[in-house]
């Protein structure tokens, strides 16, 4: 096992890391820039290094920093958590070269499903079902267009190298085509240094399913069943469930077994997520991320398994101990994203904590790294804290979000709460009956105002 572990995040991913590594026993180094030399992970961490200035290209992207800090300690391995460093092929390579483990996939599974082109095709010769489109990059419009039609209008355009929306067009007919086209090669340009693109066959109302997977590296591994992340919005999930209300055990065992296997054919190492689309009973697969997910607790909710203690003794050697029938789900579990923003046009809400009260009683947990009087700077991501509630059922979930959202007192900025508020008294969200579309369409129609 480490003896030390640098965290290369913060905000409360690294708080929750700090938290898997007091109760294994290991030490922790926190790294922070100058605008979060009072934020929480700093406090709680055994040690802590400056490593810049406030944006995060300055610190918490700057490699030659992470190093020095890893040197100046004594580091033997580093968390990257989920953003930042966390799916840089490199950075684990320079990490190995170093002599410090990255606490992660190896580089070429990483670098490998980093692009969505390849990932896509590695994905088909695993044995996963996968959207109908094009075989690798469109090059020009004629070429485009003879996909569009073969697959049949609308046509989603996607950046090859992107993520989070950015480089993604809807086209509805050929006239729109080659404008949507040079619109996305734009944007992918801008925001990935990578104007490449491919095409996928747009599905009107799917949902967005995820596997989570555990490997050893050594051709062990496992699933840990799905998360519903369809309730999202410009692309970024906003809230996450699991078990899917769409799922029965037949097509969780079917699609966790599909997973399970390919990654256990590429010796796939530590946590990693397996996306996908579902409708009318049918899985396509769209990306797969190589990092602990912002919705982790959700699984470890109803599987009673810490993820970031498996991905610890994965990235450490240890022998792999789990067997897919150690695996059993109890109950369902919720979260919502928190995030300093105005609930209804969703701009940024940086500013001093007032007042604070989190949430308690029986089965709620608040993952959150904020505290009275803190300020949150505007550098970085706006996510403030997760709210999970588990149940014995779907409806005690619910009903027990509702109460825990209730209690919640967030004074001095604004945040997403009265979103969450709004959404658990829907009936579409009660009865478990949305899609990937349903939140942007429910905004829409003024969801938030009536």
């Amino acid at each position: 096992m480490f003896d030390k572990i640098l965290i290369a995040n913060r905000g409360e991913i690294a708080m929750r890391v700090i938290r898997a590594c007091k109760e294994l026993g290991i030490l922790t180094v926190a790294v922070h820039s100058t605008a979060d030399a009072d934020a929480m992970h700093v406090r709680f961490a055994d040690e802590s290094v400056c490593i810049g200035p406030p944006a995060a290209k300055d610190s918490y992207l700057n490699v030659p920093a992470i190093l020095s800090a890893c040197e100046i300690t004594g580091a033997d391995a580093v968390h990257p958590g989920y953003g930042f460093l966390s799916e840089n092929a490199r950075f684990a390579e320079i990490l190995a070269e170093h002599d410090v483990q990255f606490i992660g996939p190896k580089a070429e599974h990483i670098r490998l499903m980093g692009d969505k082109i390849e990932a896509k095709r590695t994905a088909q010769k695993l044995g996963i079902p996968v959207v109908p489109g094009s075989d690798g990059g469109v090059t020009s419009d004629v070429e485009a267009g003879k996909v569009a039609d073969s697959i049949g209008y609308p046509v989603l355009i996607k950046a090859a190298a992107g993520g989070g929306g950015r480089g993604m067009k809807v086209v509805h007919s050929a006239a729109e085509l080659s404008v949507a086209l040079a619109t996305a090669r734009a944007e992918a340009k801008a925001a990935f240094g990578d104007d490449a693109v491919y095409l996928e066959k747009y599905l009107e109302k799917p949902r967005h399913i995820e596997i989570q997977v555990l490997g050893d590296g050594k051709g062990k591994a496992i699933h840990l069943g799905e998360r519903d992340c369809s309730l999202q919005r410009r692309h970024q999930k906003v809230l996450e469930e699991s078990p899917s209300p769409a799922l029965n055990t037949q097509a969780r065992d079917l699609i966790g077994e599909t997973v399970a296997k390919a990654m256990r054919e590429i010796g796939y190492l530590g946590v990693g997520t397996v996306e996908f689309l579902y409708e009318d009973g049918k899985f396509y697969f769209i990306e797969m991320n190589t990092r602990i997910q912002v919705e982790h607790p959700v699984t470890e909710m109803i599987t009673d398994i810490d993820l970031i203690f498996e991905q610890i003794r994965a990235a450490a050697g240890n022998d792999f101990t789990l067997k897919q029938s150690d695996i059993k789900f109890d109950g369902h579990a919720i979260e919502c994203r928190i995030n300093a923003e105005n609930p209804v046009s969703f701009r940024p809400s940086p500013g001093k904590i007032l007042h604070y009260h989190a949430p308690g009683g029986l089965g709620v947990r608040i993952d959150s790294a904020v505290y009275q009087g803190y300020t949150i700077p505007p550098y970085y991501d706006s996510l403030v804290g997760k709210l999970i509630v588990h149940g014995k059922t779907r409806t005690e979930a619910l009903m027990r979000l509702k109460r825990a959202l209730d209690e919640v007192v967030l004074d001095g900025i604004e945040t997403t709460l009265p979103l969450f508020r709004a959404l658990v008294r829907e009936k579409d969200i009660i009865d478990g009956n949305y899609h990937i579309h349903w939140l942007e369409q429910f905004l829409a129609r003024g969801g938030m105002e009536s």
